[in-house]
Order: structure tokens, then sequence, then C-alpha cells
């Protein structure tokens, strides 16, 4: 039973904070790629564009994972340290280890993310855009104040501690203030939304008022007739780390061929009719929190996790800030299950007796429990299975008892509640800004795929 303990709530570090803190650059979705072999080939199709006969012979060493994950960039060297330095600080935001099949393939991600980030840096300093080192040592310092404090020693210590290093971290860095930098000269000034557009959107929008939407996470992973067995079984793979308590939001970020990835796959909130059909399908069937899949779409496999979900434009009971009081009794090590029975009915029957929130303190005291107050609490910080409970009460009314020998037992009071007024939703200038930011998006993968095509790139 999930332990509530309504005091003053205090922000913990996480290795999962950490690494969602430190990466804001869209990270390179996984290409299929296709060997043909020196055979007359078809004439190209819609369905096969490049001609490549379906029966091939591999002329070379047809295990690409057996290759050294190293390269050069335009004379600039990848090394391994560099790579395993970077696996270290993605790795860090998951608890579980990765079975060597799987860190391979992390590997060659990394591999191809970090020839991504140099060929970014690149641009930058070719084009006088480079970020200077005063930067790229405030936003490392502001990084590891979001998780450390002031001790900026700790972070490095943390880095190190985890396999990885500051240099790694700054080089990623240089590379997002790089990648934004040429963006803001080379895309943003072309890129242009106008306010008819966009009062278009906020009127739509103002017409599907109470329509639910959906939030959701997304790791797409494109598959054809060849090769959907083996992507099939690298889905299930990823949902099974998932369901260990991996990072989704790490997981998406490497191996979603979504453009999604770089924002974890995040799709945002949604409407169902705006998704394929089977995605639109298990997503009406899910509950917050919750994944599926793999499912398949047209074009491949999607893993599904359900963020959160909400009327458009209406305001969530969740929003609403709580006063409440927890009242609870423990059990000392070695209670028996016959006598913490006995010491739960007592428990129930005074908590029944109170009559109020004035009345708690006292009247708990009386019975052996304990009371602790927090005024200020909003529902949706409360576990989900206890939302709908607390939301259902009425001023000095209690939840169900919960808990365990082990956590203790308690309930909930409420004491008072303020209800979230009705959302405004996005005014006209927010929605424009939202569309020019994903036309941005679309230029910048343009972008990166021309420093790809122009780059010189020698793996070793």
């Amino acid at each position: 039973m999930t332990l509530v303990i309504l005091k003053t709530f205090k922000k913990h570090v996480t290795t999962a904070s950490l690494a969602l803190a430190t990466s804001s650059l869209a990270l390179t979705p996984t290409l299929a790629a296709a060997q043909s072999a020196p055979t007359p080939a078809a004439a190209p199709t819609g369905a096969n564009p490049l001609g490549i006969p379906q029966n091939v012979t591999i002329l070379g060493n047809d295990s690409p994972n057996e290759r050294s994950a190293t390269a050069i960039v335009n004379g600039q060297v990848i090394t391994g340290t560099d790579i395993e330095q970077r696996v270290a600080l993605v790795t860090s935001a998951s608890q579980n280890e990765l079975n060597e099949t799987e860190r391979q393939r992390l590997r060659m991600q990394v591999l191809r993310n970090l020839i991504d980030e140099t060929l970014q840096i690149q641009a930058a300093v070719e084009q006088e855009a480079a970020p200077v080192p005063g930067e790229i040592d405030q936003t490392y310092a502001r990084v590891a104040s979001q998780n450390f404090g002031t001790d900026l020693a700790a972070m490095g210590k943390y880095l190190a501690s985890v396999g990885s290093s500051t240099a790694s971290l700054k080089r990623q860095i240089q590379g997002e203030l790089s990648w934004s930098n040429l963006l803001r000269r080379n895309v943003r000034p072309f890129v242009n939304v106008s306010e008819e557009e966009a009062k278009e959107v906020f009127e739509k929008r103002e017409a599907d008022r109470g329509t639910e939407e959906y939030r959701i996470g997304e790791i797409y992973l494109s598959a054809t007739a060849e090769n959907r067995e083996a992507v099939v079984q690298n889905s299930q793979r990823i949902v099974e780390q998932l369901q260990q308590g991996g990072s989704f939001v790490a997981y998406a970020r490497q191996f979603s061929e979504s453009s999604t990835a770089s924002v974890g796959g995040d799709l945002g909130f949604v409407r169902l009719n705006t998704l394929p059909a089977q995605m639109a399908e298990a997503a009406g069937r899910m509950q917050s929190g919750q994944l599926v899949g793999p499912i398949e779409i047209p074009g491949g496999f999607v893993i599904m996790y359900l963020i959160d979900k909400q009327q458009v434009a209406m305001a969530d009971p969740r929003d609403a800030l709580l006063s409440l009081k927890q009242v609870s009794i423990s059990f000392p090590p070695g209670t028996t299950e016959a006598a913490a029975s006995s010491q739960v009915e007592a428990f129930t029957t005074g908590v029944a007796a109170l009559r109020g929130c004035g009345d708690a303190d006292t009247a708990a005291a009386a019975f052996g429990a304990s009371v602790v107050t927090n005024n200020e609490i909003r529902a949706r910080s409360l576990p989900e299975q206890l939302q709908q409970l607390v939301l259902g009460l009425q001023i000095g009314q209690v939840t169900p008892p919960f808990g365990s020998i082990a956590e203790g037992v308690r309930v909930l009071m409420l004491c008072g509640r303020d209800d979230p007024q009705a959302a405004a939703g996005p005014s006209v200038e927010q929605i424009m800004s939202e569309i020019e930011e994903e036309r941005v998006g679309k230029r910048a993968q343009r972008y990166l795929r021309d420093l790809r095509n122009d780059a010189y790139i020698e793996y070793n």
C-alpha cells in the first residue's frame, strides 16, 4: 500500500531528474537502413523506391554491432571514452542494468547522437555562432544547482560515480547551445505565423471545450515486412525494461523514431480522433500511468504511456487545493497479524467517532493515533488511488483506512478545499508561439539532415 505522508514536501534529487535536466536537444531517431548486393535492381516503385531486390546477399560484415563504435567527423575524433561516458549519463536515468545486447544498441544510438552533436558544434564554429565558455559554465552551474543546490562539487562527484564526467556533460551543453544559436540565426527568422492562422486554431479549441484530451507518451519503431519480427522483439524488450522501472523519457529519447523523441516521446494533449485508429482505441481504454504495447500501426509499432487526461478548457478537479489531516497509527517491529488487526479495529472505531477537524487532534490521541496537518496540498499530488476518494469527501469526512503493518495504517480527513477556476486555455499569442515552435522543429530536422549529407564521416 502506498505510504502518504502529509508533511512539508521536499524535492528529492533522483538520477531521472538529472537526466531530464541535462538533455533538451533532439536526439536523432534511429533510422532503418538497408544493405543491397550488387545484383540487378528492380525498377523503383512506390513501395520500393530504391528498387532493392527482395533477396539480397551481404558481401561484407553483416553484424554492424561487432564494429568498433568510434568515428571521425570532418576530422574530429569521437572516442570510445566519449561514447561510454555519454551512455553512462543516459543510463543513470534508470536503475535497471542493461544486458550486453541492449547496451550495444544504446552505444550505437549514442554514437549517432554524438555525430549529430559534433556536426552542430562544427557548424556553429564555422558560422561564428559558437557559445562562449562562460555560457557553457553558466548552464552547467544552473543544471548543478537544480539537482545539488550550491554544491557544484557534488555534481562532479555524481557524474564520476555513474561513469560519466563533467567534460561529457559540458560537451552536451555545448552542442545544445550551438544548435540553439544556429536555429536562432538560420531558421527562426524565416518562420512566420499569421494571426489569422492562430485565430482559427483558437476558435476550434473553443468549439471543442469539454472534449477529453489525452496526454500520451510514445515510443515509435518503424517496421517492414522483412524486419517485422525483429522490431516486435525489440519493442517487447523495451516494454519489459519500462515495466521494471526504466525511464520512459530516457528510452523514448534513445529508441523512438518519431519526431517526439526530442521531448521524451511526449505528444502533449491530443484528442483521440487525431490519432491512428489503433492508438485511439487503446488510449480510450487506458488509465493515467498505464503502459501498453507494442501496438501495430501503419508503418511500424508504438509503445504508449498515458501521462494524463483532461477536458479541453475545463477546470481539473485534481488542481483543487486541499487542507488535510492525516490520522495514523504505526506498529512496533514484530507485530503479528492478529495483534495488528485488533489495533486496526480499534483505530477504525476511533476514527468513525471523530467529529470533524477541530476534534481530530485531541480525540486521536485518546486511541493512540498521531495527526499531521497539511493545509496546502494539490489533489493531483496524492497517489492516484487516493485522489478520487479525497475529492469525493465532504468537509470533516475521512477516507477508508489504508496501509500495512510495515507502513502503518492511516486515514485522510478533509478540512478544506479550494476548487480551481475554469481553465481559460491558451491565448491567440500563445497559439502563435506553439505553431511557430512546431515549424521551427520541422525545419531544424531538415537542417540537420543537410549537415549530415555534407559531412565526411569515417567509422573505425
